[in-house]
């Protein structure tokens, strides 16, 4: 039986919210093909990660960057190869997460999808089969604006039509959510699936 929330829109975060966390696995091999140094690795590879998010950082630019952090010397196959296993690592989708999207679609509840993510990810939202779910893909890396400024926010509620008390906000990073709360969006910070679902549920019992 599908979840129908008359008069709202449901805007979802991915990462790990959608997605899952990338394994352990992933992660090691992530830093074996990054030269192995655990400690230096991560921090560069997130302090960068925000202007990636943003779209002032190319991909190339971005990897090129923590190269020189690592003090390493890659050559052009190995950024490729680090790219592949970064990207494939957010493949992986939460089960439970994509149950409570089929309901919601079933439901008849428009949903729409918001993800801090580079231009990289834009086609794989759109055409792979989790685009068919959503009404609109909205990626910070193609607006040049991320969550939690207003601007990202207010961006999505003029393209999907809707009034922010017209609209609810999923996504695991609390910051986020408070910033849509500070322009009007009804937000939910997500633990698990099972708590999403009963939380929408009731969202859909209120209406």
């Amino acid at each position: 039986m599908g979840i129908h929330i008359p008069g709202r829109v449901v805007v979802f975060d991915y990462g790990e919210v959608i997605s899952v966390t990338p394994t352990e696995a992933d992660r090691a091999a992530l830093v074996e093909l990054a030269g192995g140094d655990h400690d230096v690795f991560w921090p560069a590879y997130w302090r960068h990660r925000h202007d990636l998010d943003q779209g002032t950082l190319g991909i190339q630019q971005y990897w090129r960057g923590i190269e020189r952090e690592l003090g390493e010397q890659w050559n052009d196959a190995t950024i490729h190869r680090l790219w592949l296993a970064d990207f494939r690592s957010w493949l992986t989708i939460d089960p439970g997460t994509l149950d409570v999207l089929l309901d919601l679609k079933e439901g008849g509840t428009r949903l729409a999808l918001l993800s801090n993510a580079g231009r990289d990810f834009g086609s794989y939202f759109r055409h792979g089969t989790l685009g068919d779910l959503f009404d609109q893909v909205f990626v910070s890396g193609e607006l040049g604006t991320i969550k939690p400024d207003a601007a990202i926010f207010e961006h999505v509620l003029q393209e999907l039509g809707v009034t922010p008390a017209q609209t609810v906000f999923i996504d695991n990073k609390e910051e986020n959510v408070r910033g849509a709360e500070a322009v009007g969006i009804t937000g939910h910070v997500f633990t698990t699936a099972a708590d999403l679902r009963a939380y929408l549920e009731g969202l859909a019992a209120w209406n």
